[in-house]
């Protein structure tokens, strides 16, 4: 078996794995690189020349889906296959990600953008193929009546990250494959943990996002989150707003089921939440799809909980920023151009004001810049809002939905593969988990292979 790692970079950016399986190959996932920009961000295609039989999707956050148009045109005959809820969202996520390479073009100057088109979204989608998990489905089969070879399948595992996410099970004649995607082994809010019980590969290709944070002694998800709550309790008592900036597609679905549930057990007031656009539109998947996810509270439907006023153009730079307000706005990264940008540009100098983050911000973004900044420090938060002094409160919580370092190695211990292939992290934690599986399992066969890379797995 062959794997080449497509990843344009080292870290966690676009991801891209091209599998060779008796005669037959697959690509798992097409990402787009977050912190690169134009052509620059798309995975290596061009390593992978020649005839692909299949494009499996993990799940549909943008570094692991976001450069599926090009990997279509790269690679026509594909089937394109993903879990039936992934198959709700894609074509909501790449059509919005050409708005965001369209609006990067004209503000930003990037002429390659955007990568592909609406109409090719709209094109490729009669292609997409949904389907459940824990189903055995043949992945190779145009070329089984051509070649005479039989087809090897393949079959998703709830992984618990987001909606729609997935792990992939590949089965040969002779050889397994499983590839975790983004995984997480806690109960969120609302989705439950991954479903990797019954999973055995002969190889392993496993996300390491976290292998560089070790987990606190006596660290729990119900204390973290009643440590928010006595924040949010905190600001608003003193009239203050708080942002919480969030992914669209699961972050925000998350953090507004747990403001559902104390504004519904009387802990916090009943109030309007103000969201983003995109994160209205995805939350209102979540609704309707809430009896077929694996979740918790199938019942609660966001929409009917909460009463939420989408942002419109220009409000982030002229309400007002008082009467304990909560916002809970894409895009967690704090883009420029985006609402969580210009609220937090407005909230930082003002000590009055909070903001929350829940979840991972790149150091290189405004977020990030934001996050490492000490009370009174000036920095440079974006290009557009120039230098400014934090004075706002700043508090991190973490409700991560990553699977962490520990629970990770249990499942290389389960999985019980001859390689292990390390991806979708920085150095520092890669390097965390090939020195722990080294300790432990000195005969598995450790690969970290370099952006474009093929090696024997």
């Amino acid at each position: 078996m062959n794997v080449t790692n497509l990843n344009p970079d080292t870290d966690i950016g676009a991801s891209a794995w091209m599998i060779a399986m008796e005669d037959h190959r697959i690509l798992l996932d097409a990402g787009m690189h977050p912190k690169r920009e134009g052509r620059d961000g798309l995975p290596l295609f061009a390593k992978a020349q020649g005839e692909v039989d299949a494009i499996a999707i993990s799940h549909c956050h943008h570094d692991h889906v976001g450069a599926l148009p090009v990997a279509v045109r790269q690679f026509p005959k594909a089937h394109i296959l993903m879990t039936e809820l992934s198959y709700l969202l894609v074509e909501r996520v790449l059509h919005n990600s050409v708005n965001v390479m369209t609006r990067q073009r004209d503000e930003l100057g990037i002429r390659e953008y955007p990568l592909y088109s609406h109409d090719e979204v709209d094109e490729i989608a009669p292609y997409f193929q949904g389907f459940k998990c824990n189903r055995e489905v043949e992945w190779g089969s145009f070329k089984k009546g051509r070649a005479g070879i039989a087809s090897p399948t393949l079959e998703f595992f709830e992984a618990g990250h987001t909606l729609g996410s997935a792990g992939i099970l590949l089965r040969g004649r002779n050889e397994t494959l499983f590839y975790t995607g983004d995984v997480c082994f806690h109960d969120q809010t609302l989705l439950k943990s991954a479903r990797f019980e019954d999973v055995r590969a002969d190889v392993l290709i496993m996300e390491t996002t976290r292998g560089n944070r070790e987990t606190p002694p006596g660290f729990n998800r119900e204390s973290e989150v009643a440590r928010l709550v006595d924040a949010i309790l905190h600001a608003q008592a003193l009239k203050s707003c708080i942002l919480i900036p969030s992914f669209a597609l699961g972050r925000t679905q998350e953090i507004l089921a747990l403001l559902a549930l104390l504004m519904k057990d009387g802990r916090l007031k009943r109030q309007p939440v103000y969201i983003g656009g995109l994160g209205r539109v995805f939350t209102e998947i979540y609704d309707i799809e809430a009896h077929r996810t694996h979740r918790q509270h199938t019942g609660l439907q966001l929409n009917e909980a909460l009463q939420l006023n989408v942002l419109e153009k220009g409000m982030a730079e002229s309400m007002k920023l008082s009467g304990g307000k909560i916002f809970v706005i894409t895009a967690g990264m704090m883009s420029e151009n985006t609402a969580a940008h210009d609220l937090a540009a407005r909230m930082i100098e003002d000590p009055r004001q909070n903001i929350f983050f829940v979840g991972y911000a790149d150091p290189d973004s405004p977020a990030g810049r934001l996050r490492a900044a000490r009370e009174n420090e000036t920095f440079v938060f974006s290009p557009s809002a120039g230098r400014l002094t934090r004075k706002c409160n700043i508090l991190d919580f973490d409700l991560t939905a990553h699977a962490s370092r520990e629970t990770l190695l249990e499942l290389v211990s389960q999985v019980a593969p001859r390689s292990v292939l390390l991806g979708h992290g920085d150095e520092p934690a890669r390097a965390w988990f090939e020195e722990k599986i080294r300790e432990r399992w000195p005969k598995i066969k450790i690969l970290q292979p370099q952006p474009g890379k093929m090696v024997s797995a």
